[in-house]
């Protein structure tokens, strides 16, 4: 991910924490998300002259890539550490 996508995605992640603090995404409408989202969107989608469609799905787009190499790192640094010790075989 590149300085400007990481700065895209903060931009946005950083105004969705204010306006959606407590916010359980499992248990809110995509629909309710995204109005919420609104404004954000349609202002980085002018800056960056792009719909706002197309804003939503690269924010989307980041916010999984960054999600995946958070759970690669994670298993990576804790790989073996919740393992069952093998028993010896006789």
């Amino acid at each position: 991910m590149t300085n400007e996508e990481k700065e895209f995605l903060n931009t946005i992640q950083d105004y969705a924490d204010k306006v959606m603090p407590d916010i359980d995404p499992q248990k809110v409408q995509i629909s309710e998300q995204l109005q919420k989202l609104r404004p954000i969107l349609q202002e980085m989608a002018m800056k960056h002259k792009m719909t706002v469609e197309d804003t939503f799905i690269k924010y989307m787009d980041l916010a999984t890539e960054r999600a995946v190499a958070y759970e690669n790192k994670m298993n990576a640094e804790f790989e073996g550490a919740f393992a069952q010790p093998q028993k010896p075989q006789y």
